[in-house]
């Protein structure tokens, strides 16, 4: 396929580096007003533009990586001079309602949810769409697949997939950082004590997708009868480690919703 994005920044520029590593048979382009901090993705055989229209009507799927504001703008550059187009949008906050109002119904609106981890292959790309574009979308989910994982979720959850597949990464990320200030205090420098945090938990999400069963399951096997780990997993727990969490999650939808 023939894979158009508009927007190039981190979101942007991380799907195109999937799509460049992970699904290779496909051909992308990437536009954005100021190019210059993104000529390196054209040694990846990436096309980039300044111009969003360039190319655009021989793309299978045009991709919006853009912020909610500049969406009328960018539509009303695109849809003059295009038609029976897969439009695939990870603007937040915009409906699969409102966006086919805006395309018209010779194009098709789906609507994703990626993270940055695309360019890795290991994004959660949470993606919904109407049924009556059931046959376009599956080129799209089959896109995202490439670039890890990508389930069908009603859209009504789309903001809350926003909180736990995009913030996600940073709630994790926050994790990993006071995994590392925590292994800099009882010894380690702090590049040997990122790395071992950072490895475990790819081994513990690893671990989770391959066999498929509740986190417990695998607390218990490394969890021993007055073992080290019991005690500090229930001295995290006295601080409020599991409800803070929560808690951070649902304030970031309760932002989201407004």
């Amino acid at each position: 396929m023939k894979i158009h994005i508009i927007g190039g920044g981190n979101l942007g520029v991380s799907i195109a580096l999937g799509i460049a590593k992970f699904s290779k048979k496909n051909q992308v382009t990437v536009t954005r007003r100021n190019t210059t901090s993104i000529l390196y993705l054209e040694q990846l055989g990436i096309t980039i533009s300044t111009d969003n229209k360039h190319g655009i009507q021989e793309a299978d799927v045009i991709i919006l990586t853009i912020k909610p504001y500049q969406v009328d703008a960018v539509l009303s550059e695109i849809l003059p001079i295009i038609s029976n187009k897969v439009i695939a949008s990870g603007v937040s906050g915009l409906s699969i309602e409102n966006l086919q109002k805006k395309i018209g119904n010779t194009n098709s609106a789906i609507r994703i949810m990626p993270n940055i981890a695309a360019q890795y292959g290991a994004s959660a790309t949470c993606i919904a769409f109407h049924e009556t574009h059931k046959t376009e979308a599956q080129n799209v989910v089959a896109l995202f697949q490439d670039l890890g994982t990508a389930p069908i979720i009603d859209e009504k959850l789309m903001d809350a997939a926003t909180v736990l597949a995009a913030s996600g990464t940073a709630f994790a990320l926050r994790y990993i950082r006071a995994s590392m200030q925590a292994g800099i205090e009882i010894g380690f420098d702090w590049q040997t004590a990122l790395a071992i945090s950072a490895q475990t938990v790819k081994g513990a999400a690893e671990m989770i997708l391959e066999e498929n069963i509740h986190p417990e399951q695998l607390i218990d096997r490394v969890t021993t009868p007055q073992g080290c780990t019991i005690a500090g997993l229930s001295e995290m727990e006295t601080h409020g480690f599991s409800s803070s969490l929560v808690r951070g999650i649902k304030a970031a939808l309760k932002k989201i919703k407004g």
